[in-house]
């Protein structure tokens, strides 16, 4: 598959990449446990069939010692035993706020009074910071159909600098 535009190679994209990867750095330099933030994204991802980002995530989540298991079970995080209440938490929230053309009603209040059991002020802030960040990703890869499989841990870290 290729891409309809190189995003990377484009001026006008490539800057915007740049800002959007530092603003990035806001969360993982928060609180927020890098292990959920992966799984967070991954499950986004996931829900909007984006490859590239899928591919990214699950390489992200295994160089940070992700186990297999449970990246394969993120697609089915509600009947698998294999995540903490913290994590579903996170999970339910990224799903819920990412399916909000699908319910129209959005984050619920169970939801969000779960997290709030599990995750501190600053821990919920780059929670959702980071499923409206990894939307964002996802959909900017999903309409230029940015292909999956190429991307290597840490690849773009030097965008950060």
């Amino acid at each position: 598959m290729n891409p309809r535009i190189n995003l990377m190679d484009n001026p006008v994209a490539a800057k915007f990449a740049r800002r959007f990867a530092n603003t990035s750095l806001v969360l993982t330099q928060s609180t927020l446990p890098k292990s959920t933030q992966e799984l967070v994204s991954l499950r986004a991802s996931q829900i909007n069939g984006c490859g590239f980002c899928a591919d990214m995530h699950t390489k992200d989540a295994t160089a940070a010692g992700e186990t297999p298991t449970r990246l394969h079970l993120v697609a089915t995080w509600r009947e698998a035993t294999v995540f903490t209440d913290a994590e579903r938490a996170a999970l339910a929230l990224a799903e819920e706020g990412t399916r909000l053309a699908d319910a129209h009603h959005g984050v619920t209040d169970e939801t969000w009074a779960e997290v709030g059991k599990h995750y501190d002020e600053d821990q919920i802030a780059a929670l959702v910071c980071l499923v409206g960040l990894i939307n964002a990703a996802n959909r900017m890869n999903v309409i230029v159909r940015t292909p999956a499989g190429s991307y290597e841990p840490g690849m773009f870290d030097a965008m950060t600098h």
